[in-house]
């Protein structure tokens, strides 16, 4: 019951921060410089008073902004998301077109970063105040400080253009219309650059976190007694000490998860990706705001989805954490 509890209680207030995200963006929105009516008459080669005054209404951009913001607020409630202006199609089904090549991606890229993060962070400590800490803690901080664009750039460049390794752009080969594993097999091929590009960037944080977690328990009494009883260095690592330090991997891993989503904008725009991050750029160029406030609703809730399953697994991380409100 007290579960039960906390999950209503968390579910109300994640409801409420979705509902607040969604009025904050459109306001915000409505601040961006330029004219969706104007762009749509552009592309269509027309430019009259008369025939912008007519897409105005058509998409109910005459309106004061109060109803606006309540036709919209309205239609999110009912999961209509809106029109895009664009691409002559409701938001939600661009969206959901979209989406799984993003989270295929992002969840692709979470797990590399994670496992030789935590990999390279725990050889770190291991091997403190050698040549081998020493050379994992440079390339992290390269790759850390490296801009995601320019280390995605050269990733084409090398391996791409120059060795002709990896392929360099899309999801999959364009016209081999191919099926079943061969396809799994293309995709993944594809996968490789935008994967490595898109993790490294949090490879490199999560062994920074790794290491000075793993200093931190090795310090503590419970570690000094298991070395003073003899037990091997080894089994120290893997069954007290990366145990013991592995929750703040977690925490800022839930909080990075949700945030993957949003920063795969870049990184699917240099490899062209065709997912919802390609997607919110392209919409900023055409002034296509419901497609940029479908994205942003779209993101915060799977940020918001994200820490709150975070939430529930604390327990199964750390049963010594109590859940409150």
């Amino acid at each position: 019951m007290k579960s039960l509890d906390f999950i209503l209680r968390r579910l109300a207030k994640a409801f409420f921060v979705v509902i607040g995200v969604v009025i904050l963006n459109f306001l915000l929105i409505q601040l961006a410089p330029g004219d969706p009516a104007a762009v749509m008459a552009g592309d269509a080669g027309a430019g009259d008073a008369e025939y912008l005054a007519q897409l105005r209404a058509q998409f109910g951009l005459d309106k004061p902004l109060p109803v606006q913001l309540w036709n919209y607020l309205s239609g999110v409630l009912t999961g209509d998301l809106g029109y895009s202006y664009r691409n002559q199609l409701p938001v939600l089904d661009l969206i959901m077109d979209r989406l799984p090549a993003t989270l295929l991606l992002t969840g692709c890229a979470l797990v590399f970063s994670l496992v030789f993060g935590i990999l390279f962070g725990v050889i770190a400590a291991w091997r403190r105040g050698g040549v081998l800490d020493s050379t994992i803690m440079f390339g992290a901080l390269l790759f850390y400080a490296t801009p995601l664009f320019w280390t995605a750039l050269m990733a084409v460049l090398l391996f791409s253009i120059k060795l002709g390794w990896l392929p360099p752009f899309d999801m999959e080969t364009i016209g081999a219309n191919l099926t079943g594993w061969a396809r799994v097999k293309d995709i993944a091929w594809h996968l490789v650059l935008p994967v490595v590009t898109l993790g490294l960037f949090f490879t490199a944080i999560y062994t920074r976190l790794t290491r000075a977690s793993m200093l931190e328990v090795m310090g503590q009494d419970f570690i000094k007694t298991a070395r003073a009883k003899g037990v091997p260095k080894g089994r120290i690592i893997r069954r007290h000490a990366l145990r013991n330090a592995f929750l703040p991997i977690f925490t800022f891993a839930s909080l990075q998860a949700g945030q993957l989503v949003g920063g795969a904008v870049l990184t699917e725009t240099v490899f062209a990706w065709p997912g919802i991050g390609r997607l919110m750029f392209d919409a900023l160029l055409s002034r296509d705001y419901p497609v940029l406030l479908g994205v942003f609703l779209i993101t915060a809730a799977m940020v918001v989805l994200v820490n709150l399953i975070a939430d529930l697994l604390y327990r199964f991380v750390d049963p010594r954490i109590e859940q409150g409100a």
